[in-house]
C-alpha cells in the first residue's frame, strides 16, 4: 500500500480537524452522537474525548500496520482495530462512572461505525506515517469534541440552568424545556451551523466586499 512522499508535521495537519474540515461543522459527520447525548456539557465533553482517543489509537495502529494489512480484509480490520479501542474505552466509563455510562448509553459502542473514525482510517492513517496520522488524528478529534461543547453547553444552559451540574441562575431561572429534548439539539445544531457558514464566508470574502452583496 502507497504512503504519501510528505509526511512533514504542518500545523494545517493539526488544524484541519479544528476548522477547514471539522468533521461536525463541515462535514456534518458523527450526527448520532452530537444530536444524542449532547444534553449537557458533561455528555459532550464524555463522548468527545472518548471519540478523540479512539482516533487516535486506532489511528496510530492502523498507519503502523498499513503494510502488512491485504486490500481484500483492510476494512474488516480496521473495524476489529476500532472496536477494540471502543470496547476499552467502554470498560473505563463504566470505571469512572455508571451514572455518565448509562446517560452515554449505546452511544459510546456505536463508536465503533462512527464515519469519522473509519473515514480517517481509510483516507488517512493508512496512507501516513504514525507522527502525522497522530497529529490529525488529534486535530479532527478536538475538532469533534469542540463541536459536542458548543451544543452541550448551549443545551445545558438554556434547558437546565446549569454548566457541568453547576447551577448559575439559581431557583428563580425558568428551563427552556425543549433544549434538553431531541428538537433541541436539531434548533442548536441549525445555529451553529448558521453561525458557521457566516464565520467561513466572511473570512473567504475579498476584503472590502459585503458578504451581502454577493
Amino acid at each position: 500500500m502507497s504512503r504519501s512522499m510528505d509526511n512533514r508535521i504542518t500545523w494545517d495537519t493539526f488544524s484541519e480537524g479544528l476548522w477547514r474540515d471539522n468533521p461536525v461543522f463541515v462535514m456534518l459527520l458523527g450526527m448520532c452522537p452530537v444530536l444524542a447525548v449532547t444534553n449537557s456539557a458533561t455528555n459532550a465533553l464524555a463522548m468527545g474525548l472518548a471519540t478523540t482517543f479512539v482516533l487516535l489509537a486506532s489511528g496510530g495502529l492502523i498507519s503502523l500496520i498499513a503494510n502488512f494489512i491485504p486490500r481484500q480484509v483492510r476494512i474488516a480490520t480496521y473495524i476489529i482495530i476500532i472496536a477494540t479501542f471502543v470496547t476499552m474505552v467502554d470498560y473505563v466509563i463504566q470505571a469512572i462512572s455508571l451514572d455518565l455510562y448509562n446517560a452515554l448509553g449505546a452511544f459510546i459502542q456505536l463508536i465503533v461505525v462512527n464515519c469519522i473514525i473509519l473515514g480517517r482510517a481509510e483516507a488517512y492513517a493508512s496512507k501516513h506515517r504514525p507522527l502525522k496520522s497522530l497529529t490529525n488524528a488529534l486535530g479532527m478529534g478536538l475538532g469533534f469534541t469542540f463541536a459536542l461543547l458548543c451544543l452541550g453547553v448551549v443545551r445545558e444552559l438554556l434547558g437546565a440552568g446549569s454548566l457541568f451540574g453547576f447551577d448559575l441562575f439559581g431557583p428563580r431561572f425558568q428551563p427552556w424545556v425543549v433544549m434538553v429534548l431531541p428538537a433541541g439539539g436539531f434548533l442548536v445544531l441549525g445555529t451553529w451551523l448558521l453561525l458557521f457558514d457566516w464565520l467561513k464566508a466572511r473570512k473567504t470574502q475579498p476584503e472590502g466586499e459585503s458578504i451581502h452583496a454577493r
